[in-house]
This record gives structure tokens, sequence and C-alpha cells, in this order.
């Protein structure tokens, strides 16, 4: 991944909790696999309505030149690491209607994060490191 230092949504960037970063690796002498998941915010845009979203976003690879040093929560996103399907989101809010969980309590602990996260687009969320994308840099 890629840490960028301004926000575009067209680079579908991803804000992480870098405590919930968790992942294995494997391999011998010529490849190291790897395959984590982090806690994720993220904004997408369609049909003109911007989308507050949350849920988990899935890391791998199946060939690192070498191990990733697990302890360093920068050193395994700045990996060369695959997202290519991004997050999975749990909740969305659109600044009328949320879509997610179906528990009451659930939906009021997402949306007590992704209502201040739409009214305060385009910020990195507190408590979230960001903006991280899986594009190539231009």
């Amino acid at each position: 991944m890629i840490r960028e230092t301004r926000f575009l949504i067209s680079r579908k960037p991803f804000a992480v909790d870098l405590d919930t970063l968790t992942g294995r690796q494997a391999g011998g002498i010529d490849r190291i696999t790897f395959s984590g998941s982090v806690n994720a915010l993220w904004f997408r845009r369609q049909s003109g309505v911007t989308r507050a979203c949350l849920g988990t976003l899935k890391l791998w690879s199946h060939y690192l030149p070498q191990p990733l040093n697990l302890d360093d929560p920068h050193a395994v996103l700045s990996a060369d690491l695959d997202g290519r399907y991004g997050g999975d989101c749990e909740g969305r809010w659109d600044g009328e209607r949320y879509w997610g969980a179906q528990e009451p309590d659930v939906q009021q602990q997402h949306l007590a994060i992704l209502r201040p996260m739409l009214a305060n687009y385009p910020e990195i969320p507190d408590g979230y490191d960001g903006w991280w994308t899986f594009q190539e840099p231009r």
C-alpha cells in the first residue's frame, strides 16, 4: 500500500486503525506469503452522493521478498500488498440513510463514527491513520 499526503477519492483511499492490524506470514527461502486484515474507514461516491463507510480491509501477498516486521504497522501496510477487492463494508451512511447492521446497538456504534466522518469530509477521522491506497502513484 501507499500512504498519500492528500485525499483524492478517485484513488480509493482508506484510513486505518493501526491497533487492529493483524496478520500472519509463512514461507521459505524464495518467498514469504502474508495474510491479514485491519479495520478501516473510507469514502466512496455513487451517483453524485458521497458515502462514509466502515469495515474490514483484507490484506495479502502471495510473494514478498523478505519477512515483514509484524510489530510495525506502517512497515506492514507499506509492503507490496494486494487489496484489489477493497474493504468489506459493515456500515455505510450517506447523510440520509444508513445501510449495515440490523442490531440497533451496532447501528448506533456505526453512526457515532460515520456521521461525524461524513460531516468532516475529507478529514482523517480521529484515531485513524491515512490515507492509504493500493493504486500506483501517478
